[in-house]
Protein backbone atom coordinates (compact mmCIF):
# COMPACT_ATOMS: atom_id res chain seq x y z
CA UNK A 1 0.00 0.00 0.00
CA UNK A 2 1.63 3.62 -0.73
CA UNK A 3 2.03 6.05 1.89
CA UNK A 4 1.33 9.35 1.64
CA UNK A 5 4.55 11.98 2.11
CA UNK A 6 3.22 15.21 3.84
CA UNK A 7 5.22 18.09 4.16
CA UNK A 8 5.87 17.25 7.53
CA UNK A 9 7.33 14.46 7.17
CA UNK A 10 9.72 16.09 4.76
CA UNK A 11 10.48 18.98 7.40
CA UNK A 12 11.40 15.99 10.21
CA UNK A 13 13.72 13.95 7.93
CA UNK A 14 15.67 17.15 7.01
CA UNK A 15 16.17 17.72 10.68
CA UNK A 16 16.71 14.76 11.88
CA UNK A 17 19.39 14.21 9.04
CA UNK A 18 20.69 17.83 9.76
CA UNK A 19 20.71 16.70 13.44
CA UNK A 20 22.94 13.77 13.04
CA UNK A 21 25.16 15.42 10.47
CA UNK A 22 25.72 17.86 13.40
CA UNK A 23 26.42 15.03 15.95
CA UNK A 24 29.13 13.28 13.57
CA UNK A 25 30.82 16.80 13.04
CA UNK A 26 30.27 16.80 16.81
CA UNK A 27 32.07 14.12 17.71
CA UNK A 28 34.82 14.70 15.04
CA UNK A 29 35.64 18.06 16.53
CA UNK A 30 35.78 16.61 19.95
CA UNK A 31 38.42 13.92 18.52
CA UNK A 32 40.68 16.66 17.22
CA UNK A 33 40.45 19.08 20.34
CA UNK A 34 40.98 16.16 22.58
CA UNK A 35 43.65 14.04 20.47
CA UNK A 36 41.57 10.80 21.94
CA UNK A 37 39.10 8.80 19.73
CA UNK A 38 36.72 8.12 22.53
CA UNK A 39 35.61 10.75 25.67
CA UNK A 40 33.51 7.83 27.32
CA UNK A 41 33.07 4.18 27.45
CA UNK A 42 29.99 4.05 25.31
CA UNK A 43 32.07 5.39 22.24
CA UNK A 44 33.76 2.81 22.17
CA UNK A 45 33.66 -0.20 25.12
CA UNK A 46 36.55 -2.59 23.67
CA UNK A 47 38.71 0.96 23.50
CA UNK A 48 37.98 2.04 26.94
CA UNK A 49 38.48 -1.95 28.28
CA UNK A 50 41.49 -1.93 26.68
CA UNK A 51 42.65 1.81 28.14
CA UNK A 52 41.92 0.56 31.78
CA UNK A 53 44.31 -2.32 31.40
CA UNK A 54 46.91 -0.80 30.15
CA UNK A 55 46.90 2.29 32.87
CA UNK A 56 46.30 -0.80 35.45
CA UNK A 57 49.50 -1.74 33.53
CA UNK A 58 51.20 1.38 34.09
CA UNK A 59 50.39 1.75 37.53
CA UNK A 60 51.46 -1.55 38.83
CA UNK A 61 54.86 -0.52 36.62
CA UNK A 62 55.12 2.72 38.42
CA UNK A 63 55.44 0.75 41.89
CA UNK A 64 57.72 -1.63 40.81
CA UNK A 65 60.35 1.01 40.22
CA UNK A 66 59.24 2.41 43.26
CA UNK A 67 60.30 -0.95 44.82
CA UNK A 68 63.39 -1.48 42.36
CA UNK A 69 64.56 2.48 43.70
CA UNK A 70 64.04 1.74 47.47
CA UNK A 71 66.15 -1.68 47.21
CA UNK A 72 68.85 0.27 44.67
CA UNK A 73 69.20 3.22 47.67
CA UNK A 74 69.45 0.33 50.47
CA UNK A 75 72.15 -1.24 48.54
CA UNK A 76 74.02 1.71 47.89
CA UNK A 77 73.82 2.34 51.17
CA UNK A 78 74.78 -0.82 52.42
CA UNK A 79 77.83 -1.21 49.79
CA UNK A 80 78.91 2.03 50.76
CA UNK A 81 78.65 1.39 54.51
CA UNK A 82 80.73 -2.16 54.41
CA UNK A 83 83.48 -0.43 52.01
CA UNK A 84 84.05 1.90 55.10
CA UNK A 85 84.20 -0.97 57.34
CA UNK A 86 87.09 -2.15 55.09
CA UNK A 87 89.02 0.87 55.68
CA UNK A 88 88.30 0.19 59.01
CA UNK A 89 89.80 -3.21 59.33
CA UNK A 90 92.68 -2.10 57.17
CA UNK A 91 93.97 -0.14 59.43
CA UNK A 92 93.68 -1.94 62.48
CA UNK A 93 95.42 -4.32 60.91
CA UNK A 94 98.19 -1.87 59.80
CA UNK A 95 98.33 -1.32 63.72
CA UNK A 96 98.26 -4.46 64.17
CA UNK A 97 101.73 -5.44 62.06
CA UNK A 98 103.26 -2.13 63.60
CA UNK A 99 102.40 -3.50 67.38
CA UNK A 100 104.76 -6.82 66.45
CA UNK A 101 107.77 -4.79 65.98
CA UNK A 102 109.72 -5.41 69.14
CA UNK A 103 110.98 -1.43 68.67
CA UNK A 104 107.62 -0.40 70.05
CA UNK A 105 107.76 1.54 73.17
CA UNK A 106 104.41 0.55 75.35
CA UNK A 107 103.39 4.05 75.46
CA UNK A 108 102.96 3.84 71.39
CA UNK A 109 101.38 0.32 72.00
CA UNK A 110 98.85 2.41 74.43
CA UNK A 111 98.29 5.20 72.34
CA UNK A 112 97.24 2.49 69.58
CA UNK A 113 94.58 1.19 71.89
CA UNK A 114 93.48 4.84 72.01
CA UNK A 115 93.01 4.46 68.19
CA UNK A 116 91.53 1.29 67.64
CA UNK A 117 89.11 2.37 70.57
CA UNK A 118 88.00 4.63 68.22
CA UNK A 119 87.99 2.86 65.17
CA UNK A 120 85.57 0.40 67.18
CA UNK A 121 83.42 3.42 68.07
CA UNK A 122 83.10 4.15 64.32
CA UNK A 123 82.39 0.56 63.85
CA UNK A 124 79.85 0.88 66.07
CA UNK A 125 78.38 3.94 64.21
CA UNK A 126 78.70 1.64 60.67
CA UNK A 127 76.76 -0.71 62.36
CA UNK A 128 73.95 1.28 63.25
CA UNK A 129 73.92 2.85 59.82
CA UNK A 130 70.24 4.07 58.84
CA UNK A 131 68.29 5.24 55.64
CA UNK A 132 65.27 6.70 55.96
CA UNK A 133 65.31 6.08 59.75
CA UNK A 134 65.62 2.38 59.23
CA UNK A 135 68.48 0.33 60.66
CA UNK A 136 70.18 -1.20 57.35
CA UNK A 137 71.77 -4.36 59.37
CA UNK A 138 68.82 -5.01 62.09
CA UNK A 139 67.32 -7.63 59.59
CA UNK A 140 63.44 -6.91 59.71
CA UNK A 141 63.57 -5.05 63.09
CA UNK A 142 64.91 -2.14 61.34
CA UNK A 143 63.30 0.19 64.21
CA UNK A 144 65.69 -1.53 66.13
CA UNK A 145 69.61 -0.19 66.39
CA UNK A 146 71.84 -3.57 66.28
CA UNK A 147 74.52 -2.16 68.03
CA UNK A 148 74.44 -1.42 71.63
CA UNK A 149 77.57 1.18 72.97
CA UNK A 150 76.27 -0.05 76.81
CA UNK A 151 76.43 -3.73 75.90
CA UNK A 152 79.05 -6.15 77.51
CA UNK A 153 79.49 -4.47 79.96
CA UNK A 154 80.07 -1.02 78.88
CA UNK A 155 82.57 -2.05 76.10
CA UNK A 156 79.72 -2.31 73.02
CA UNK A 157 78.61 -5.25 71.36
CA UNK A 158 76.39 -6.39 68.17
CA UNK A 159 73.09 -7.52 70.21
CA UNK A 160 70.98 -7.98 66.98
CA UNK A 161 70.18 -11.62 66.34
CA UNK A 162 67.95 -11.01 63.37
CA UNK A 163 69.17 -12.31 60.30
CA UNK A 164 66.00 -12.40 58.28
CA UNK A 165 65.96 -10.82 54.79
CA UNK A 166 63.92 -7.91 53.37
CA UNK A 167 61.91 -8.54 50.15
CA UNK A 168 60.90 -6.05 47.83
CA UNK A 169 58.32 -7.09 44.64
CA UNK A 170 59.72 -5.99 41.57
CA UNK A 171 57.54 -7.79 39.01
CA UNK A 172 54.66 -9.91 39.39
CA UNK A 173 56.13 -12.75 41.89
CA UNK A 174 59.65 -11.67 41.24
CA UNK A 175 61.00 -10.25 44.39
CA UNK A 176 64.70 -9.28 44.99
CA UNK A 177 66.57 -8.67 48.70
CA UNK A 178 67.32 -5.47 49.70
CA UNK A 179 69.40 -5.90 52.97
CA UNK A 180 71.97 -8.06 53.98
CA UNK A 181 72.67 -10.97 56.93
CA UNK A 182 74.42 -8.98 59.24
CA UNK A 183 75.10 -11.72 60.55
CA UNK A 184 77.69 -13.20 58.50
CA UNK A 185 79.65 -9.19 58.89
CA UNK A 186 79.37 -8.09 62.46
CA UNK A 187 78.48 -11.26 64.34
CA UNK A 188 81.41 -13.85 62.72
CA UNK A 189 81.69 -16.36 63.89
CA UNK A 190 79.49 -16.29 66.67
CA UNK A 191 78.39 -13.24 69.28
CA UNK A 192 81.06 -14.69 71.56
CA UNK A 193 83.94 -14.38 68.98
CA UNK A 194 82.49 -11.69 66.58
CA UNK A 195 84.58 -8.72 65.02
CA UNK A 196 83.91 -6.28 68.26
CA UNK A 197 85.07 -9.47 70.49
CA UNK A 198 88.52 -9.63 68.93
CA UNK A 199 88.79 -5.89 68.94
CA UNK A 200 88.65 -5.94 72.75
CA UNK A 201 91.14 -8.59 72.60
CA UNK A 202 93.38 -6.58 70.78
CA UNK A 203 92.59 -3.20 72.70
CA UNK A 204 92.98 -5.43 76.36
CA UNK A 205 96.62 -6.32 74.96
CA UNK A 206 97.86 -2.78 73.24
CA UNK A 207 96.61 -1.10 76.62
CA UNK A 208 98.84 -3.04 78.74
CA UNK A 209 101.55 -2.35 76.20
CA UNK A 210 101.80 -5.58 74.73
CA UNK A 211 101.83 -6.42 70.92
CA UNK A 212 98.65 -7.79 69.53
CA UNK A 213 100.01 -9.34 66.06
CA UNK A 214 98.84 -12.44 67.23
CA UNK A 215 94.95 -11.48 66.18
CA UNK A 216 95.79 -10.50 62.38
CA UNK A 217 94.40 -13.63 61.35
CA UNK A 218 91.65 -13.52 63.36
CA UNK A 219 91.10 -9.61 61.54
CA UNK A 220 91.95 -11.48 58.23
CA UNK A 221 89.03 -13.63 58.66
CA UNK A 222 86.20 -10.68 59.58
CA UNK A 223 87.64 -9.36 56.52
CA UNK A 224 87.41 -12.27 54.22
CA UNK A 225 83.69 -12.77 55.17
CA UNK A 226 83.41 -8.52 54.61
CA UNK A 227 84.17 -9.15 51.32
CA UNK A 228 81.92 -12.20 50.60
CA UNK A 229 79.42 -10.64 51.74
CA UNK A 230 80.02 -7.33 49.37
CA UNK A 231 80.29 -9.25 46.42
CA UNK A 232 77.11 -11.37 47.11
CA UNK A 233 76.07 -7.62 47.78
CA UNK A 234 77.36 -6.42 44.21
CA UNK A 235 75.69 -9.67 41.93
CA UNK A 236 72.05 -8.73 43.53
CA UNK A 237 72.89 -5.44 42.73
CA UNK A 238 73.68 -5.97 38.97
CA UNK A 239 70.34 -7.88 39.20
CA UNK A 240 68.55 -5.12 40.05
CA UNK A 241 69.85 -2.81 37.71
CA UNK A 242 68.95 -5.43 34.87
CA UNK A 243 65.22 -5.38 36.39
CA UNK A 244 65.04 -1.56 36.58
CA UNK A 245 66.18 -1.30 32.45
CA UNK A 246 63.25 -3.88 32.07
CA UNK A 247 60.91 -2.14 33.39
CA UNK A 248 61.94 1.45 32.18
CA UNK A 249 61.74 -0.69 28.39
CA UNK A 250 57.83 -2.37 29.57
CA UNK A 251 56.84 1.33 30.69
CA UNK A 252 57.65 2.62 27.39
CA UNK A 253 55.66 -0.39 25.58
CA UNK A 254 53.23 -0.33 27.67
CA UNK A 255 52.72 3.48 26.61
CA UNK A 256 53.23 3.30 23.03
CA UNK A 257 49.98 0.68 23.23
CA UNK A 258 47.83 2.30 25.35
CA UNK A 259 48.49 5.36 22.37
CA UNK A 260 47.86 3.50 19.64
CA UNK A 261 44.74 1.99 21.35
CA UNK A 262 42.84 5.84 22.43
CA UNK A 263 44.57 8.08 20.00
CA UNK A 264 43.11 9.65 17.44
CA UNK A 265 45.34 9.54 13.84
CA UNK A 266 44.73 13.49 13.22
CA UNK A 267 45.04 13.31 9.45
CA UNK A 268 41.93 10.94 9.32
CA UNK A 269 40.14 12.80 11.62
CA UNK A 270 40.68 15.92 9.90
CA UNK A 271 39.54 14.24 6.27
CA UNK A 272 36.54 13.28 8.12
CA UNK A 273 35.63 16.36 9.39
CA UNK A 274 36.14 17.87 6.11
CA UNK A 275 33.72 15.06 4.29
CA UNK A 276 31.11 15.72 7.12
CA UNK A 277 31.17 19.07 7.03
CA UNK A 278 30.42 18.89 3.00
CA UNK A 279 28.24 16.62 3.44
CA UNK A 280 26.17 19.11 5.97
CA UNK A 281 26.42 21.52 3.49
CA UNK A 282 24.58 19.58 1.04
CA UNK A 283 21.88 18.58 3.55
CA UNK A 284 21.45 22.66 3.99
CA UNK A 285 21.15 23.03 0.32
CA UNK A 286 18.70 20.02 -0.26
CA UNK A 287 16.71 21.08 2.85
CA UNK A 288 16.22 24.30 1.25
CA UNK A 289 14.47 22.91 -1.71
CA UNK A 290 12.45 20.89 0.39
CA UNK A 291 11.09 23.75 2.82
CA UNK A 292 7.70 24.23 1.00
CA UNK A 293 7.47 28.29 -0.38
CA UNK A 294 5.35 30.08 1.92
CA UNK A 295 2.41 32.58 0.21
CA UNK A 296 4.89 35.62 0.10
CA UNK A 297 7.22 33.37 -2.08
CA UNK A 298 4.01 33.43 -4.87
CA UNK A 299 3.34 36.84 -4.19
CA UNK A 300 7.00 37.60 -5.63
Amino acid sequence: MAVRVTQNMLNSNMLRNLHNSMRNMDKLQDQLSSGSKIAKPSDDPVVAARGMFYRSSLMENDQYKRNVSEAQSWMDMTDGTMDEVGNVLKRIKELLVYSGDGAVSPEDLKTMGSEVQELKNHLGTLANQQINGKYIFAGTDTNKAPYDSTANGGNGDFVSTNNSPINLEVSQNVFVTSNINAQNIFNFPDNANNMFKVLDNIMTELNNGRGASQFISSLDQQYDKLLAERASLGASVNRVDLIAERLHSQEVNITGLMSKNEDADMAEVMTDLKTQESVHSAALGSGARIIQPTLLDFLR
